[in-house]
């Protein structure tokens, strides 16, 4: 029985009507996973009482870390047992050691297993090590174990942007059997952060097969962040197709899909609700019905008509604010407004429609910066435009950024401390004892290693020191210019701690410190296990712990985004227009990080550098104002202000 209650949801089902598969909305991935927790603990519960085994499929990845820690916590504080569970994980990489940081045996140990009290006879995971003759046979057994068992009694999924369930690449059956399967492109670049580059990503995972999955009495599928959100419309509202294995869950008697508001925001009863049931028309919802009704059939704001807005189911709006000519004055003055070259705010103008205030003229104002790079790659115009309109700006790199520096390039510095020792007589004993033990570790360094400290210490220098050369390029002094090195990012690895106190007052001292009337802070929410996310949290609870203070009456938050993604036109609250040369300017101390360019360590799975991502990004952005009836701008830096 599904046990799951949402904190946000409360469709019906005739407003759900769009969707093929129970879908649960939560707030956020955490309250979702205490959600999802509290079904598994009832099952293993009712199963204790019935002196039963509780069958578990288990998956790893990034969605649920959050729900193996709830049950640990469960466990420790609620008396939660794990002695009657037998589970059988989803996957493994091939070949794959299960003492490497990247196996799943060893992910699940360190998340799960080695703190509750599970038998180690009763957890199952596939095994990286067999030789590909043994493979076959072992995926048999495999799956005949779990039908001793009497099957799986609830499997929990993640899903992969290409829709993929365990490892059930696109073109996967559904009579699909455990087996060893190719990785798909996708899938590996997702999993390429992990493994230090694309190179050194697995090609081959052994996977339980898409029919023992679709034969488990009860699944959830977890999805969180805006990066599912467009994989998760096409499983849950589009075809049943083998194109997209999550949509063969649309057949499944007993499934869910549990997601968090970024997952869920392209469902259309969350994106278009007015296309669902009758909707109270808010100004935030007249403005993305609007735009979005202009981008859809490529028209300017003020062409739109009443047919236009009948023929795609916005006759309601219509008839309560209509006609269509009134509706699209309002939503273009507002678009309008948006636009500013004073990001600080303009002195001596009336700035009731302006999107900052034009007091004080000479503004404080703090950027974050999560990465070293961040500042001057999302917000490089409007960085350089505060500088010379005047206001004192301050940086704080959040963190050291060091596990994105190349092998190559930390032994290439290390060498040269040596060298100008050497040419400058200085001794020269110590620098070369950490240069040799760099080179040692380096040279017998497997994919799997964690940098040394001394190797972690130099890449840091290394982005240190460009991040000092943008902001000497930009026109800011030592004293504004503050690296707060996080200490939840200082693992060496691209999974990082969870953010603690420490994290939360080294950001809320820099705050205080500054005081400032604006900051500008990287909002992107795409991933909700990484550093930008992360370190945005810190951000949020720094600003809610300092509001009673009396300067942060006066201070504005603006967020902006990274290289990967923008704000979309109806979330825009503040445009910085760049011109042809100011595009130059920003790329130019785009380029003061040379350690990023010809061959960024975690490119993703766009192959272009970061300077031409931005300057594409921002030439949407203003193209997008453009096709909207507004002026043309080369380029366009955009930001949401976040009310605390």
């Amino acid at each position: 029985m599904n046990m799951l209650k949402s904190t946000i949801d409360s469709s019906t089902g005739f407003e759900k009507r769009f969707e093929k598969i129970e879908t649960v909305i939560f707030t956020d991935s955490l309250s979702a996973s205490k959600s999802v927790a509290k079904e598994i603990s009832d099952l293993i519960r009712v199963k204790q009482s019935q002196k039963q085994p509780c069958i578990l499929g288990l998956a790893t990845g990034s969605s649920p870390k959050s729900l193996y820690a709830e049950l640990v916590r469960m466990h420790r504080e609620e008396g939660l047992s794990f002695k009657n569970v037998v589970t059988f994980n989803l996957d493994e990489y091939y070949p794959m050691e299960p003492d490497s940081i990247h196996s799943y045996v060893r992910f699940m140990k360190e998340l799960l297993f080695d703190k509750v009290d599970i038998l180690p006879e009763n957890y199952h995971i596939p095994d990286g090590t067999l030789s590909k003759e043994e493979i076959a046979d072992y995926c048999t057994e495999y799956e005949l174990k779990i039908e001793a068992l009497g099957g799986i009694d609830l499997q929990v999924l993640g899903i992969g942007g290409n829709g993929h369930i365990g490892f059930n690449e696109s073109g996967s059956l559904q009579n699909s059997k455990t087996r060893l399967v190719a990785l798909d492109h996708i899938t590996r670049v997702a999993a390429s952060n992990e493994f230090l580059g694309l190179s050194n990503t697995p090609r081959t995972a052994i996977t339980l097969g898409v029919k023992k999955i679709m034969e488990a009495k009860r699944v959830i599928l977890l999805a969180w962040g805006e990066s599912k959100s467009n994989i998760i419309k096409e499983s849950v509202e589009g075809p049943v197709t083998n194109l997209v294995p999550a949509s063969y869950l649309q057949e499944h008697k007993n499934a869910t899909f549990v997601l968090d508001q970024g997952a869920a925001h392209k469902l259309t009863r969350i994106n278009t609700p007015w296309l669902v049931e009758k909707i109270e028309w808010t100004d935030v919802l007249i403005r993305k019905a609007v735009l979005g009704l202009a981008q859809k059939i490529e028209k300017p704001i003020l062409k739109l008509t009443d047919s236009d807005y009948i023929e795609n189911g916005m006759s309601d709006l219509l008839a309560d604010k209509g006609p269509a000519y009134d509706i699209n004055i309002q939503i273009f003055n507002k678009l309008q407004h948006t636009i500013t070259g004073w990001p600080g705010g303009k002195p001596g103008a009336d700035d009731t429609n302006r999107p900052e205030r034009k007091t004080p003229a000479k503004k404080r104002v703090l950027i974050f910066s999560p990465h070293p790079d961040d500042d001057i790659i999302s917000m490089g115009g409007t960085f350089i435009r505060l500088h010379q309109q005047g206001h004192e700006v301050h940086v704080a790199y959040q963190t050291s950024g060091n596990i994105a520096v190349a092998d190559s390039e930390a032994l290439r510095f290390a060498n040269f401390v040596c060298d100008y020792n050497e040419m400058f007589g200085i001794e020269n004993g110590p620098a070369k004892k950490i240069f040799d033990k760099a080179v040692k570790f380096l040279q017998n360094k497997k994919n799997s290693d964690i940098d040394i400290p001394e190797v972690r210490h130099i890449k840091g220098l290394i982005r240190k020191g460009e991040a000092r050369s943008t902001c000497y390029y930009v026109g800011i002094p030592d004293s504004q210019i503050h690296f707060l090195e996080m200490p939840f990012y200082e693992t060496g690895r691209i999974e990082k701690k969870p953010l603690s106190k420490e994290d939360i007052e080294i950001v809320s001292d820099i705050i205080d410190k500054v005081k400032p009337h604006q900051i500008f802070a990287a909002g992107d929410l795409a991933d909700p296990h990484g550093t930008h996310k992360v370190c945005l949290d810190a951000i949020f609870e720094s600003v809610k712990n300092l509001k009673p203070k009396e300067y942060m009456k006066d201070c504005w938050l603006w967020l902006y985004r990274g290289a990967w993604k923008e704000w979309s036109i109806e979330e825009i609250e503040m445009a910085v227009p760049l011109s042809p040369d100011q595009i130059l300017e920003k790329r130019y101390g785009i380029f003061k990080h040379q350690s990023q360019k010809d061959g960024v360590v975690f490119q993703g799975t766009d192959m272009r550098e970061f300077w031409q991502r931005a300057e594409e990004r921002n030439r949407e952005t203003a193209e997008t104002y453009h096709k909207m009836g507004l002026a043309t701008y080369a380029a366009m830096e955009a930001f949401v202000r976040w009310e605390f």
